[in-house]
C-alpha cells in the first residue's frame, strides 16, 4: 500500500471515499512553538502538498495569511477550496511538488508535512525525491527555509536534505508524537504515521533547512545539542 503513496490517482481514490480532514504526524498545535521562530507571520508560505489537513486553516487562524497550497490530488483542492473559499488571501493549485509552476525565489517558507515521506515510498523514489528538493530550493528566496515533518530519522533523510547543490543548513529537531482523542490507529506501518502517534518510535523529526553554508545542528524539543561538519554534506 505505501508503494501507492506517490501516486495522484491513489490520492484522488482516497479523498472521494473519504472527504473529511486528516493531519498525518502531527497538528498545528504541536509545532506552532518550533515553527514561529523561524516563519513570520508576513512570509509567503508554501504548504507543499496540502492534503485535507487543517494545517493551513491553523496557520491562517493565527496570522499566517500568506499561505499558498499544493497537491498531486486534483479533487482534494477542489475540495479544500471550496471549503475554505472565504479566505482570499489564501491559494489552492492541483500541482507536483516534484514540478512547481512557479518562478524562482516566489516563497520564504516552503512546508511538507509527510510529503517527501510519501514521494519516498512510491516508484523511482530516489529520483522523485531529489527533484522535489531541487524545486524547493529554486523557489525559496535567497534567504528561504524549507521545513520538513518527517517520520524519517536523519540518518535516512540528511542524504536528500544535505546535497551541496541546495547549500542549506539544516538543523534537526524532535517533536514527541502527539497522543490525540478520536482517532483510529493502525498497528499497520502502511498505513503511514498517523497524528495519533502510531508507526513505530515515540518522536517525528523536523527538519529546519536554510539557505546558506549546509552545516547540520541536532536539537531535541527544539533545543539545539550539537553543531558540526555533516559527514553527509
Amino acid at each position: 500500500m505505501s508503494q501507492c503513496y506517490g501516486r495522484a490517482s491513489y490520492w484522488d481514490s482516497r479523498y472521494t471515499t473519504d472527504p473529511e480532514p486528516f493531519d498525518w504526524y502531527q497538528r498545528y498545535s504541536g509545532l506552532k512553538g518550533l515553527l514561529k521562530q523561524h516563519i513570520r507571520k508576513s512570509d509567503s508560505i508554501l504548504m507543499a502538498g496540502c492534503g485535507n489537513s487543517s494545517m493551513s486553516e491553523d496557520m491562517y487562524e493565527d496570522g499566517f495569511t500568506r499561505i499558498t497550497n499544493i497537491d498531486i490530488s486534483r479533487v482534494v483542492v477542489n475540495q479544500m477550496r471550496e471549503s475554505h473559499r472565504g479566505k482570499t488571501s489564501m491559494v489552492w493549485q492541483h500541482m507536483n511538488a516534484c514540478a512547481l509552476n512557479f518562478p524562482d525565489a516566489s516563497f520564504n517558507v516552503v512546508l511538507d508535512k509527510g510529503t517527501l515521506d510519501s514521494i519516498l515510498c512510491g516508484n523511482g523514489s530516489l529520483n522523485n525525491g531529489a527533484m522535489m528538493c531541487m524545486e524547493v530550493s529554486r523557489v525559496l528566496k535567497a534567504d528561504g527555509i524549507f521545513i520538513v515533518i518527517s517520520y524519517g530519522i536523519p540518518e535516512n533523510r540528511l542524504q536528500y536534505l544535505q546535497e551541496e547543490a541546495y547549500s542549506w543548513r539544516v538543523s534537526v529537531h524532535t517533536v514527541p508524537k502527539a497522543q490525540l482523542d478520536g482517532l483510529p490507529s493502525s498497528s499497520n506501518p502502511a498505513e503511514g504515521d498517523r497524528a495519533d502517534g502510531t508507526f513505530g518510535g515515540s518522536a517525528h523529526y523536523v527538519y529546519i533547512c536554510e539557505k546558506g553554508p549546509s552545516i547540520f545542528k541536532s536539537s531535541s524539543n527544539g533545543v539545539e545539542m550539537d553543531e558540526r561538519e555533516s559527514p553527509l554534506s
